[in-house]
């Protein structure tokens, strides 16, 4: 559609004003408003759970509501390659956010606490403190987001999720989202040594994302655990290489 976004959300608040009160989160897929038919897929109603604990009618018309317009791409996720010794490396795959692929992913993410609303206001606060230029010798705070727990729990679905949401809410800001999911397998199945080469590579390749000030980017790191695994190899290579010393002296 080429209608104008605030067109778009001007007929989108006269729709939820038609239909004022919802039980929760809601969606419209089927419109009266021809304009609305020509341009728009669906309108919904959510994260009402973030706010009302209890399920009961909400009053749209006693709400403040913030529209949030949106396209989805539909582009897929593209591979992120490096060159290693005349072998190419699939290194990350690189999505342009809000994405298809995790429309709905969101919403579909249910948890005992409150951990959805907790983890976009710590977003938004890490966004404002920046824009604040608040000192962080004075309030320190790492930009980085660690999600741990048993296999199978939704961390990784959590964090696109997060992504994408971030990406629609944020798009006032940023015209688009990237996110770039890094293959820890790939980067750290190659011997020690040159893992760390890789490693540098592909957080160069980040930094020239990162220098496009349209873009909110992502970086998402599956399997931590690869990256102690290549701590520890590291390690042990730099106690056989002194070991090693200590014995051509002892000689």
């Amino acid at each position: 559609s080429t209608a104008k976004t605030e067109d778009v959300t001007a007929h989108v608040i006269q729709l939820l004003y038609r239909h004022n009160v919802v039980f929760g989160d809601y969606t419209w897929t089927e419109f009266d408003d021809s304009f609305l038919v020509k341009n728009v897929n669906s309108v919904a109603v959510v994260d009402t759970e973030l706010k009302i604990k209890d399920r009961k009618p909400i009053d749209l018309g006693k709400c403040n509501i913030c529209v949030h317009v949106f396209q989805l791409n539909e582009e897929g996720p593209s591979a992120e390659n490096l060159e290693e010794e005349n072998e190419e490396l699939v290194a990350a795959n690189h999505w342009i956010l809000p994405a298809v692929d995790f429309h709905g992913l969101w919403e579909s993410l249910i948890y005992d606490c409150e951990i959805k609303s907790n983890l976009l206001d710590y977003v938004t606060t890490t966004l404002l403190f920046s824009d604040k230029n608040v000192d962080s010798n004075l309030i320190a705070w790492n930009r980085v987001v660690l999600l741990h727990g048993p296999p199978g729990t939704g961390k990784t679905s959590l964090c696109k999720a997060l992504a994408q949401k971030l990406s629609i809410r944020l798009a006032s800001r940023y015209r688009y989202g990237q996110l770039i999911e890094i293959n820890s397998h790939s980067l750290f199945s190659k011997w020690f040594s040159e893992s760390g080469k890789l490693v540098t590579k592909m957080f160069q390749k980040i930094q020239e994302l990162i220098d496009d000030k349209d873009a909110l980017v992502f970086v998402l790191i599956d399997e931590v655990r690869h990256f102690q695994l290549l701590t520890l190899g590291i390690v042990k290579q730099n106690k056989k290489k002194k070991n090693a010393h200590h014995l051509r002296i002892k000689t």
